[in-house]
């Protein structure tokens, strides 16, 4: 079964609302539509009802789809979300701070999903990841024991499914950081029904290079076990020994990931950017996100040159993990 195929499955009925904060973008416009008139979610677009209609080219708004203008909130929601925010960032903001904040649409929008208003977000097409994940950070919050939200792709091509993280966020991830990007991304594989094999990637196998950036691996492994014992993860792996079983059999072969595994977990941000986009430029992969990993509540980053179809998924990917 084609991937979104089993996804809309999985959301059909369950009537989530996904918050578009970018009301002014031809390609969300169209998407949040799209995915009303499926009924496959409840989409809520921040900007004018006006402005909603003529980019969609249609004159009435589907049933399923909702449009606030953020400008014309009512005053006294928009001061109880305001009181919220204050409350909920701790005295790191005053009212007045907050009122401005919250004029933008990423952090109205964030308050909007923690307040339950809306059950995901999905933004990025025009403003870039820092504007999504700032309020999602400040707001909505990592989940205990969880120290860093991190960036994952779903890649696919034909019948084969893979998981890459981390590719958005995270520059240089310490041995803590990177253990809980590799359990993390073991919820995010089960989504998309990959039973996952954990592989945390090096220029090293098995201690077959000495050196810092080695060591950081090989400890994020030993941590990543210990926070989930039952999970088949394992490391430090080179992608040709995790990937290749006729490689696996010769540098690990006591491992019960190495040339199995099918979730790949990248040293650093430079690597696992350059990663995905080999496979998907060279390989002809399908790389489908970043799915934001580790958060309370699922906001979704899309990237600036996403298309209306990207816009689709990831609302439909968001929308699901929402039923978790």
């Amino acid at each position: 079964m084609e991937l979104f195929e089993s996804l809309v499955k999985k959301i059909k009925g369950k009537n989530k609302k996904i918050v578009f904060p970018e009301g002014n973008d031809v390609r969300v416009v169209k998407a949040a539509v799209r995915l009303a008139e499926d009924k496959l979610v409840s989409s809520l677009v921040l900007g004018t009802e006006d402005d909603v209609k003529r980019l969609a080219g249609i004159s009435e708004l589907p049933e399923g789809m909702s449009v606030i203008d953020v400008p014309s909130y009512p005053k006294d929601k928009f001061e109880e979300m305001v009181a919220a925010f204050v409350d909920r960032r701790k005295g790191k903001n005053t009212a007045e701070q907050a009122r401005s904040m919250l004029k933008d649409v990423n952090y109205f929008g964030t308050m909007l999903v923690y307040l339950g208003v809306a059950d995901g977000l999905v933004s990025g097409a025009v403003h870039p990841t820092g504007d999504t994940v700032r309020p999602a950070l400040q707001i909505i919050k990592t989940k205990p024991g969880t120290t860093r939200t991190s960036g994952a792709f779903v890649m696919t091509r034909n019948d084969e499914k893979y998981l890459f993280a981390d590719c958005a966020i995270n520059i240089n991830p310490s041995e803590q950081e990177l253990a809980e990007i590799a359990v993390e991304s073991i919820q995010t594989a089960r989504l998309f029904d990959i039973d996952p094999k954990v592989a945390l990637l090096s220029f090293s196998t098995k201690g077959s290079a000495k050196s810092d950036e080695v060591t950081k691996v090989a400890k994020a492994t030993a941590l990543a076990k210990e926070l989930a014992p039952n999970e088949q993860i394992d490391g430090e792996l080179q992608f040709d020994a995790a990937f290749v079983e006729s490689v696996a059999a010769k540098k690990a072969p006591d491992s019960k990931v190495a040339g199995k595994a099918n979730v790949f977990v990248f040293p650093e941000l430079q690597s696992g950017n350059i990663g995905y986009k080999i496979a998907q430029r060279f390989g002809g992969f399908e790389a489908v996100g970043p799915i934001l990993q580790g958060l309370n509540k699922p906001i979704s980053d899309l990237s600036r040159g996403a298309n209306e179809d990207d816009v689709y998924k990831v609302a439909i990917i968001t929308a699901l993990q929402a039923t978790l």
